[in-house]
């Protein structure tokens, strides 16, 4: 082979590495959002990890890399948001509700660039059956920690452009797969204060036969409250939690 012919051959490798490693982006756009979201994804774009959580990950950079899918959907009743709840025979948050994600693998990639984008999707997928291919990432949330079990977590926001039906894929991990409208999210009638006997406190939903509580409420309450679709709401009602949540 002549140097000419090893320098194309060279080239058209490269040029299919580029195709390949376009074909396996994964692009974050606004393009085509509906207005009410519009709201969500200028949030995401300004806000910093500590008004969203004071559980930020260690500076060590120790904890489990992962990612939860925060979907927001158009229902019956308007806008919605996708949430699950978890088996309660997991180790860890064993029947909470909860955003559809969770550990990063090798494959998805680099957690600091479109890795968690790669894991919110795929853990999505294998939890409830959803087709990522009708989801619109419009928006990465800063990562957050969750002490109890040691998860370096990334809020991954996307827009079900195109919904495809969903259910509980393995009992053995998710109970149930439902939809909130965010009308009663944001009800005051469904909010309160959970009380852990730790004495930690924070943020709660009561909806859909759910207490909502923990890391899932707590990116709700910001991303609502950022929004600005925050209804004044009676922070001394608590819900008292026991030892096992």
């Amino acid at each position: 082979m002549t140097h000419a012919q090893k320098t194309r051959a060279a080239d058209e490798a490269a040029a299919e590495e580029t195709d390949t490693a376009s074909d396996d982006a994964i692009a974050v756009t606004t393009d085509g959002l509906p207005a009410w979201l519009d709201p969500v994804a200028r949030a995401a774009r300004t806000v910093r990890a500590r008004q969203l959580s004071r559980f930020l990950p260690p500076e060590s950079g120790a904890g489990r890399q992962s990612a939860v899918l925060v979907l927001f959907g158009e229902g019956e009743r308007g806008p919605e948001l996708l949430l699950m709840e978890r088996s309660g025979s997991l180790r860890s948050h064993a029947g909470q509700p909860s955003f559809p994600g969770g550990s990063l693998d090798p494959e998805d990639g680099d957690h600091t660039t479109t890795g968690p984008l790669r894991a919110a999707l795929r853990e999505a997928e294998e939890e409830t059956g959803l087709d990522p291919d009708g989801v619109q990432i419009f928006g990465v949330l800063p990562r957050l920690y969750i002490p109890v079990s040691g998860f370096v977590v990334t809020p991954v926001l996307g827009w079900w452009r195109t919904p495809s039906p969903v259910a509980a894929v393995d009992p053995a991990e998710t109970a149930r797969v439902f939809t909130v409208p965010v009308a009663d999210l944001t009800d005051p009638a469904n909010r309160a204060t959970a009380v852990h006997p730790s004495g930690h406190q924070g943020p709660a939903f009561l909806v859909e036969s759910a207490l909502v509580w923990g890391f899932t409420a707590g990116v709700i309450d910001r991303i609502v409250h950022y929004a600005g679709w925050e209804r004044p709401w009676d922070r001394t009602k608590q819900v008292p939690l026991d030892w096992r949540a």
